[in-house]
């Protein structure tokens, strides 16, 4: 028997339904805390940064020492850090800023009839608050990633906040990585205080037009009710809990494959007891040989007390075949998919729901994580089906210009009228038909 109660299921022999509680994530709760971070928000916006600095005392346990970092604060943190750290602090962002770089949305113009043209452009959003992570694992890596599209994007205020740690400050590496990526003001507060900050403003943290970055249940509920205010802040995505589906065929048992596919589904059971991990194979002794390995890794891990509660969470599934498995993949939309098969450059062709696609069994979960340039803020918890990666364009907005001369209005006006007249908003059509008879008076003046 599995310590974590972990067996292969069949997808074909499940009913419909069962297979639909398969595939089930855990259920996000949120009615407890939606009213605890109504108030919290409401505290904050009255209260200002004392209800800030009051609340990180409450829920955090500590008085802060710094609650704004000055910009020497960051950068002689950047130079007491470790020097492998801060060699593979810049190697990453140096990948990361490629590939973010590449990734500019370009400006566009086209006529659409002639002497009518009209262009896309993208503007960056002036001032973004970035939220990160503190806790048992203080995220350099999602400074990285949030505040290098930020640069990139032209932003003029990049804001970031972060828990304190026991001491009542940030950890010097979150300091270090905000110095290189270019972050304008940090400030030493978390959880759904930091993110009420950010969106309405206080005399010291700049209101800020969106927010972005991954947090708990109270930063997740604190970021949603936010964003569902006009007067609030818009957020990056929809977040959940993290997860990855592998799909794996019997070649991946080669070498210590077993070993490794087990590796990258602890990878991402480590970050919390509502994680979710799940193995797709056609392979009923790879799916054995990676239950063996879960068992035998997991109880020994630094992270054994949160494996014990996500690892129940998780599914073995046997498919029919690898086409099976990607159809069930596609139901999914996990946030990361690793293909780990012998075509897997081929099946990733083949891919519509994902956040982040890992092709091959030498692409680790964990390069796509910390250094290899795409970012790592992905859509969880379905929301695959319809958002996206983070990248530049979402630190701008985009919007379009249109300008028409008076041989174009003749030629497209009479098409506005009739939408407008069947329609029925006169305005509409008489903003347009008023402007013809003008052209026309006009050339009859010309004449």
């Amino acid at each position: 028997m599995s310590h974590y109660g972990l067996k292969p299921v069949f997808w074909s022999g499940l009913s419909q339904d069962d297979q639909q509680k398969v595939l089930a994530r855990p259920i996000m709760e949120s009615g407890k805390r939606r009213p605890v971070v109504a108030n919290i928000i409401r505290d904050v916006r009255s209260g200002g940064d004392a209800a800030v600095q009051a609340f990180t005392q409450r829920f955090d346990g500590v008085t802060t020492a710094t609650y704004e970092y000055t910009s020497a604060a960051m950068e002689a943190a950047r130079q007491a850090i470790a020097p492998e750290l801060a060699q593979a602090l810049q190697q990453a962002a140096d990948r990361i800023r490629t590939f973010h770089q590449a990734d500019v949305p370009a400006d566009k113009s086209i006529e659409t009839a002639p002497g009518l043209r009209c262009s896309a452009v993208y503007r960056p959003l002036k001032t973004v608050g970035l939220y990160i992570p503190g806790g048992s694992a203080p995220l350099i890596s999602t400074v990285l990633m949030l505040a290098i599209p930020a640069q990139i994007a032209g932003c003029e205020e990049i804001i970031l906040c972060s828990p304190p740690n026991a001491n009542g400050d940030i950890p010097a590496e979150i300091l270090a990585a905000a110095a290189l990526c270019g972050v304008s003001r940090v400030f030493c507060c978390g959880g759904a205080q930091a993110i009420a900050a950010m969106a309405y403003g206080t005399d010291q943290i700049p209101r800020c037009h969106k927010i972005f970055g991954p947090g708990n249940s109270w930063v997740t509920e604190a970021k949603q009710q936010v964003s569902q205010d006009p007067a609030g802040a818009a957020i990056d995505m929809p977040a959940g809990p993290s997860e990855v589906l592998v799909v794996a065929d019997a070649a991946a048992l080669s070498g210590n494959g077993a070993e490794m596919i087990a590796w990258d589904l602890l990878s991402q059971a480590e970050h919390g007891p509502d994680s979710q991990v799940l193995l797709l194979t056609d392979s009923s002794e790879l799916a054995q040989a990676v239950i063996g390995q879960l068992d035998l890794l997991g109880p020994i891990s630094p992270r054994a007390n949160i494996l014990e509660k996500s690892l129940r969470c998780s599914r073995i599934i046997l498919t029919a075949d690898l086409d099976e498995a990607m159809q069930v993949s596609e139901a999914y939309a996990p946030e990361h998919l690793i293909l780990n098969t012998c075509d897997a450059r081929e099946r990733a062709l083949q891919v519509r729901q994902a956040g982040s696609v890992f092709i091959g069994r030498w692409t680790p979960e964990s390069l796509g994580d910390y250094c290899s340039g795409p970012n790592h803020v992905l859509p969880t918890y379905g929301w695959a089906r319809s958002h996206g990666a983070l990248g530049v364009a979402d630190f701008m907005r985009r919007m379009t210009l249109q300008e028409a001369s008076a041989a174009a209005l003749q030629a497209v006006g009479p098409c506005a009228e009739i939408l407008a007249a069947f329609e029925g908003l006169d305005a509409h059509r008489n903003a347009v038909t008023a402007r013809l008879k003008q052209i026309a008076i006009e050339q009859e003046q010309q004449a």
